[in-house]
């Protein structure tokens, strides 16, 4: 019996790995469905809403190299848009597929019709119409071998009429090619870095995602150059593990001992990391930078030496030409000044806060200090991702996944989804936002509908935290930034599953060791400080100004009380500035 085109994909997908699909079905999409049914080897997800697939099949895709996920014609495709730009700039090889209308219906202003190739360009490295039985099955492959060797999201557009078509085999090749060449620099550009590296007294090694799978080449090198290693927080999983040369993270969620170390040397040596913030960047320094793709050197800084390699490529090749470093006192001021800052984040711990302003720190540190060894974790965009890089610790096994390149709301639930179907032996934890988890809250049913024992942790302090206090930087009063929050945990048992509200804060510890040893779904609504702030490693002046002068309107404006509680709150946040 002869198999249509939906079927050939399917075959297509699964020799490539993908074990999965996410997707609401309908229409043009129904006979791709089908054809998932009838294969038996994916699975086919029913999500409520087609973002959280996307970002779904984002989180699979970088905890096991491929996703999958689809939306039928019109508003289905465009569901996805902002889970695939997440995917797309995080560099995570996403399949999607696309249906979309009738081929005779083209360009006729038919019903929940779009235009695909125009809709998501700039979400993707390929992407692409099929509208024949001749093209699919090598277009197809071409989507696959786009996404895995650019590391982006691959669209294929199918419409419902060419998924009915009987099937043609393809004359060129329908495999993976999943290559992994060595990329290094050339030997003289290697000894032109040697000679500069071997000629400076102080350098700093910073890293991001590009080095995750470098952990033990960067270590060997700092060894060497008794260089301090900070990192993104990308690469924080990765690098901080078994790194006694590492002193943390600089940018907005950062600690001063990573800006202090990068400020303080001679060299700054970039590794496998595109660190967006420019104001953090030193300009001083020299600054040597490594990437797998040249496109982005020097496009963050004003670079000394811009060099194209894998990370770990290039450092066991780099390695042999390094003299070791005798003198190490730039590297212990730095290791001293991260143990002091690491102690004074333990005060933020201590002070366990009161009943419904229980401190997001002390919630953090633990679920870090109760987690698995293995535990995957998700990060809400916003405060959380604050909480989670400063207290949530790498032990070379845990994963921690976020919107960290899109910064999108909404993601840490979904995100959780797919990382707890893709590896359901592991812990999974959500840090969850309450704007967050609102945005996307009907997908609290497919957790319940696939019965997957992720833990949600929503931090709940009622407002948007973070533009709070972008806003009061900047001079501004803080202006609906309050939400008025259900309450999570009932919606959680309205759904099906465990929700439990936590006000007190000698509560906090029963109840997530209760939840972390839960089978099925938890959620936790925990009541936090909504006046908890997040203070950068970098403070100017001009933040300070900006705080008083929103501090100042919010008393003209007769929020005396809202004042006193953001100081009451922050008292211990004194030591930073002064």
């Amino acid at each position: 019996m002869s198999k249509n085109v939906a079927e050939q994909l399917v075959e297509m997908l699964v020799e490539v790995g993908v074990k999965r699909v996410y997707a609401v079905t309908g229409d043009s999409l129904n006979y791709f469905n089908d054809a998932v049914r009838r294969n038996g080897k994916i699975k086919w997800i029913h999500v409520r809403n087609e973002e959280a697939g996307a970002f779904a099949a984002a989180a699979e895709a970088e905890l096991d190299g491929i996703a999958c996920c689809a939306g039928s014609c019109g508003p289905g495709h465009v569901h996805l848009i902002n889970g695939l730009y997440d995917a797309h700039r995080s560099h995570v090889p996403v399949i999607v597929i696309a249906s979309t209308i009738p081929t005779n219906e083209f360009g006729m202003d038919f019903f929940q019709e779009t235009n695909t190739i125009k809709l998501f360009d700039d979400c993707s490295c390929y992407n692409q119409v099929a509208t024949t039985a001749e093209q699919a099955p090598r277009m197809f492959q071409t989507a696959v071998q786009h996404a895995i060797h650019k590391k982006g999201v691959a669209v294929f557009g199918l419409p419902g009429d060419v998924a009915q078509l009987d099937a043609v085999e393809s004359v060129t090749s329908m495999q993976l090619f999943n290559n992994k060449p060595v990329i290094r620099p050339s030997d003289p550009e290697l000894n032109e870095l040697s000679t500069l590296l071997n000629g400076e007294k102080k350098i700093m090694i910073f890293c991001g995602i590009g080095a995750a799978d470098a952990h033990d080449e960067v270590v060997a090198l700092a060894a060497k150059l008794k260089a301090p290693v900070g990192f993104s927080f990308r690469g924080k999983m990765g690098i901080q593990y078994d790194n006694p040369y590492e002193v943390g993270m600089t940018g907005l969620l950062g600690q001063p001992s990573g800006y202090h170390a990068m400020h303080e040397a001679d060299v700054v040596f970039l590794l496998g990391t595109d660190f967006p913030y420019v104001n953090f960047m030193p300009v001083k320094n020299k600054i040597v930078q490594i990437d797998e793709k040249p496109e982005r050197l020097g496009r963050r800084a004003k670079l000394t030496m811009g060099l194209c390699g894998n990370i770990g490529d290039s450092i066991k090749a780099l390695l042999p030409l390094i003299t070791e470093k005798k003198d190490d006192s730039f590297l212990k001021t730095q290791l001293e000044f991260y143990r002091k800052v690491k102690e004074t984040q333990q005060v933020y711990v201590k002070d366990q806060g009161e009943k419904n302003k229980i401190q997001p720190e002390y919630v953090a540190e633990t679920i870090n200090r109760l987690a698995a060894n293995d535990a995957i974790f998700t990060v809400d965009t916003g405060m959380c991702c604050v909480w989670g890089a400063r207290f949530i610790d790498a032990t070379g096994k845990r994963k921690m996944l976020g919107s960290f390149n899109h910064g999108s709301m909404a993601n840490a639930m979904p995100m959780a989804i797919g990382a707890a179907l893709a590896h359901p032996e592991q812990q999974v934890i959500a840090l969850c936002g309450d704007g967050g988890l609102s945005m996307l809250l009907g997908d609290l049913a497919t957790i319940k509908q696939y019965n997957l024992p992720l833990k949600l942790i929503v931090f709940n302090n009622r407002a948007l935290g973070m533009v709070k206090l972008e806003m009061e930087v900047d001079g501004l009063p803080d202006n609906e930034t309050d939400m008025i929050n259900p309450d999570f945990a009932l919606v959680a048992q309205a759904m099906g599953f465990k929700g439990i509200t936590v006000a007190e804060p000698e509560a906090v510890e029963t109840a997530i060791t209760h939840a972390l040893n839960e089978e099925g779904p938890v959620l936790l609504n925990i009541m936090t400080n909504p006046n908890a702030l997040a203070m950068p490693p970098k403070i100017e002046w001009a933040q300070i100004k900006g705080m008083t002068e929103s501090m100042a309107k919010l008393m003209l404006g007769g929020k005396m009380s809202e004042v006193l509680d953001t100081i009451k709150s922050n008292y211990k946040h004194l030591g930073e500035v002064l």
